[in-house]
């Protein structure tokens, strides 16, 4: 798969760091992610990339690999070059087991990164090298979709949880807290477009970037993002809007997050 750097100094970062992974044991694959991966970056993106090891031999050796990747970034003209091209253009690299666990939902934390994590590393990434089969077993494991028992009940937690931070919204209007109210309706409209995925059985990348790719192009759901951007079209803040935003908020969850 050929990918399109925004720059010159991306991607010749981008093949130092491969051809020094490739060099180093137990590594499995050398993945391109985020912006880059997909022909979506900028001179001012970071270059985002994830190292590959089996479970046993990055709990072994990461402490190792940590060092010599410090070392090896202080050093390298490619990565030093890279810097001083944008505001932002750094390398943010980091290592991967394959492993994925879902966990770190809360009633006040927002949607939690387990689909998010699996699509980066396994449907949007892009593998400047690899060794061995791990990566293409990782998705075969995981692709198309996880369990449908595991669906079923992330798609009904995340649900709960998505209703919970609305109907806490007109509440906090009504005491005046009104930072915490648009927080409240922040997380549920994160926690929306998590079902949202959920449900049709698709990995999102992101919940607050991408939106309206992800929404009408992944999704193909043109009609339904005509409604996001007005939920956050809030003309008085200290007023009862947001409470008026959370309730059509909750009737895009009643129409569009069912089985």
């Amino acid at each position: 798969m050929s990918v399109a750097f925004p720059t010159p100094q991306h991607e010749a970062a981008a093949r130092s760091i491969s051809e020094f992974f490739s060099q180093q044991s137990d590594v499995q694959a050398v993945l391109l992610t985020c912006s880059c991966a997909r022909g979506q970056a900028t001179r001012d993106s970071c270059l985002d990339m994830d190292i590959l090891l089996t479970p046993d031999a990055l709990a072994s050796r990461r402490e190792e690999l940590e060092r010599v990747w410090r070392d090896f970034s202080q050093s390298s003209e490619a990565i030093q070059s890279l810097l001083q091209v944008g505001k932002y253009s750094q390398v943010d690299l980091d290592f991967h087991d394959g492993h994925f666990a879902p966990g770190g939902h809360s009633w006040t934390s927002g949607p939690d990164d387990f689909e998010v994590e699996i699509g980066n590393l396994l449907v949007y990434s892009v593998p400047l090298w690899e060794c061995g089969d791990y990566f293409r077993r990782l998705q075969s494991q995981w692709l198309p979709y996880y369990d449908e028992a595991l669906r079923r009940d992330r798609l009904a937690m995340v649900r709960c949880y998505c209703l919970n931070n609305l109907h806490h919204v007109p509440l906090y209007v009504e005491r005046e807290l009104y930072f915490q109210s648009f927080r409240r309706l922040w997380h549920a409209f994160g926690e929306f477009l998590q079902a949202l995925f959920i449900a049709r059985r698709v990995y999102p990348i992101a919940y607050d970037k991408w939106v309206r790719e992800q929404v009408e192009d992944i999704l193909g759901l043109r009609q339904l993002y005509a409604h996001l951007p007005h939920l956050f079209e809030i003309t008085h803040f200290e007023s009862r809007q947001m409470a008026e935003k959370a309730r059509q908020l909750e009737a895009l969850v009643e129409e569009y997050i069912v089985e």
